[in-house]
């Protein structure tokens, strides 16, 4: 892609721009990352993206007089589309910040990332430390080689692997840090043996970003989730594609009365970070009457589980009582005074993950999906 002096010129501009709102807003703090941030030109790994506009998704190309604006707004913009479900994006940068401020680099670390993506965030990091000393590792190889010809051609040459990032990647170990770029429910235990002890894993489980320190000469890891939102994408095995479609409602259902006000579950977005994390890989929507009110919610899971939850009565079914687990995340929540993100934190070990509020003593019960 030849881009003329002057794209390149108001893309510069454009950076500047950006990097003084997400300092403004408390995103960048970091001199060190503005001054990275500035130099490494988004446009070049999102040559086109899809957005929404007017509640229709529009494609968004260089070739369109808005794209530069597009590509250096606040904002995760799809890059990969499977059908009509986005299966990949790039992460909005002020969240890219910052969880790149909260990896806490210093010269000389090693860095793995899972999940390559358009390679814009391990360009990033190559900036900041130098490509011999980043690694990354992408599920999808179509996703993986465009992003390592973007890497090349823009003076940036980490090591680039194909394969399911839950396994890491061996072949760069031992690492001083770790960062993933896509959603998960469980920390792979895998990454502790592959960072060293005292190293920093940080990481998307839920609707939150937490930061685990490696502990136990790496058979363990352990902190506390970033009091900022995170949504990502789910990482996927090799092969699959990323979509997924609604299960249904199989099953005998089981019916009774709840009192839980339906707006309490939809409206609290920091509760919906807590359900995220007792019922995961559920999936939460709701519906409305014309006056706004909430009429209905219903959340299904990969595993067949499913709830709906309309006029005060439940029906749900499958091997998970996902209501239930709405209702006593919701009492936890009340009881312990709506906690913030920051107050949650996850131990990590070989055998499996804790969560927990305000110490690792006070366990948060879980719902787990059906294995």
């Amino acid at each position: 892609m030849t881009l003329s002096t002057y794209t390149e010129e108001s893309a510069t501009q454009l950076r500047a721009a950006l990097a003084n709102v997400l300092e403004a807003s408390g995103q960048l703090t970091d001199p060190v990352w503005r001054k990275v941030f500035e130099a490494v030109p988004r446009h070049r790994f999102v040559p086109e993206c899809w957005v929404l506009a007017d509640g229709e998704r529009r494609h968004v190309t260089s070739a369109d007089p808005d794209w530069l604006d597009v590509v250096y707004s606040d904002d995760a913009l799809a890059t990969q589309l499977t059908g009509d479900v986005a299966t990949s994006s790039s992460t909005a940068p002020g969240l890219m910040l910052v969880m790149l401020q909260a990896l806490a680099v210093a010269d000389g670390h090693r860095v793995l990332e899972i999940a390559t993506g358009t390679g814009y965030n391990a360009a990033l990091l190559c900036e900041r430390l130098g490509s011999q000393l980043v690694a990354t590792v992408d599920v999808d190889p179509v996703l993986g080689r465009l992003a390592e010809a973007r890497l090349r051609s823009s003076g940036f040459d980490p090591l680039v692997r194909i394969g399911d990032g839950r396994g890491g990647c061996p072949a760069g170990a031992p690492y001083d840090r770790l960062i993933a770029t896509c959603g998960f429910t469980t920390v792979p235990a895998a990454w502790l043996e592959q960072v060293r002890p005292a190293g920093l894993i940080v990481c998307p489980v839920g609707w939150g970003t937490v930061r685990l320190v490696v502990t136990d000469g790496g058979s363990a890891a352990e902190g506390r989730f970033l009091p900022e939102g995170s949504y990502f994408m789910a990482v996927r095995e090799a092969g699959a594609t990323g979509a997924s479609a609604h299960p249904g409602r199989p099953g005998t259902a089981r019916a009774r009365i709840t009192g839980l006000d339906l707006t309490d579950v939809t409206s609290d977005e920091a509760f919906r970070f807590v359900l995220s994390l007792v019922a995961p890989e559920t999936v939460l929507s709701w519906e409305r009457a014309d006056d706004g009110q909430v009429t209905a919610v219903e959340l299904w899971g990969g595993d067949a589980a499913w709830a709906r939850v309309s006029g005060g009565t439940v029906r749900q079914a499958g091997p998970r009582p996902l209501w239930d687990a709405v209702e006593a995340a919701y009492a936890l929540y009340v009881e312990n005074d709506r906690p913030g993100r920051e107050r949650f934190g996850l131990t990590v070990t070989a055998g499996g993950q804790r969560i927990w509020l305000d110490s690792p003593g006070c366990p948060v019960p879980v719902v787990p999906a059906a294995v």
